[in-house]
């Protein structure tokens, strides 16, 4: 390559240049998808209408599929399932709106589906809307949020953030929270060991990540902190890029204990005094615990000065109780190949 166009100028100007391209490509993307999405609306519209007139029977669905691939053949999605699915699709939104919304249409035609299959509420729905555009899920990460229930988690942890962040700060940092997180990708006993825990997250950082929420960096394990010639460990340490500011979680096996924000507000302190920089906003902290009363983590938080939330998390057993209890035992098994072998004699 030339040396003039190795320089830094050139580089940075042509990952500028690469940035405008793709966000042209994207622009593009979202105006065609928007566009088949107004198109879906309008036959789906037309379609309701008709039947709630006509009496043209069952088979008007099936014939309008057949005459739309006909006239149109270099079109997909003119099969019965989906006219069905547009239709669906339109008489669920149009209770409350007369255009497709604005974030309903930014997505791919298959989430919009998925979420209307799975959801019934369409404040619930506008909610995943959202959240698939904020964080850029594909199609299953959104099965999989919504399987988790994050509509009914998000924003319900215990926290103190109206009274020690300013209002802004602290909305957001209320959303961020999720009040259970939800660990059962670790297949670990509820009796586990804060210590096995801790390292089944960090084994499994990827998807722990996405069970935090987007904006979160990990920055490191039993992270060490010195003061007064003594070392603390952090049980995990994160940087959330949005609310700008260093975000201190501990964790712990068993229920929720007053004493527990103590320590917690100790290291919040630290970590102010010795990591966050002039940029960066006041450091959060968050109890992840196996259990909570509600009224006793309130009393807790009313007088610390820091802020930080208290919330649960939920490990699911690797094989669940009620199923364990019809899974034959191992005498039983053994009885009946004993059983098998005297039959084949």
């Amino acid at each position: 390559m030339n040396t003039e166009l190795n320089t830094f100028e050139y580089k940075k100007w042509i990952e500028e240049l690469k940035s405008k391209i793709h966000s042209a490509k994207r622009k593009i993307a979202y105006s065609i998808n928007s566009q088949l999405l107004e198109m879906y609306w309008e036959i789906g519209k037309d379609i309701s209408g008709k039947q709630e007139k006509s009496e043209w029977g069952s088979k008007f669905i099936e014939q309008i599929a057949l005459e739309l691939k006909h006239e149109f053949p270099e079109i997909k999605g003119f099969s019965r399932r989906n006219i069905y699915a547009i239709r669906q699709w339109y008489k669920f939104y149009s209770t409350k709106y007369q255009f497709v919304p604005q974030s309903v249409a930014q997505l791919p035609w298959g989430h919009n589906r998925l979420i209307i299959t799975k959801i019934k509420d369409i404040d619930e729905a506008e909610f995943y809307c959202n959240e698939t555009i904020k964080n850029g899920w594909d199609r299953d990460t959104l099965e999989i949020q919504i399987e988790n229930k994050l509509y009914n988690r998000l924003g319900s942890a215990d926290n103190n953030f109206s009274q020690t962040l300013p209002a802004e700060q602290s909305k957001l940092a209320s959303e961020t929270l999720k009040d259970p997180y939800n660990f059962d990708f670790l297949g670990l006993h509820d009796d586990a060991l804060e210590i096995a825990i801790e390292n089944e997250l960090v084994k499994n950082i990827t998807k722990f990540l996405l069970e935090l929420g987007k904006g979160f960096a990990f920055l490191g394990r039993q992270y060490k902190i010195e003061v007064s010639e003594n070392d603390y460990f952090i049980d995990m340490l994160f940087y959330h890029m949005e609310l700008r500011c260093y975000i201190v979680i501990e964790l712990k096996a068993g229920k929720f204990k007053p004493e527990f924000t103590g320590k917690l507000n100790f290291y919040l302190s630290a970590v102010d005094s010795q990591l966050k920089r002039d940029e960066d906003n006041q450091s959060i902290g968050i109890l992840l615990c196996k259990k909570k009363d509600k009224i006793e983590a309130e009393y807790a938080l009313r007088d610390i000065n820091k802020p930080m939330g208290i919330t649960e998390y939920k490990l699911t057993d690797a094989i669940p109780e009620n199923i364990k209890t019809k899974l034959p035992s191992i005498e039983e098994l053994e009885n009946e190949l004993i059983k098998k072998e005297k039959n084949r004699r």
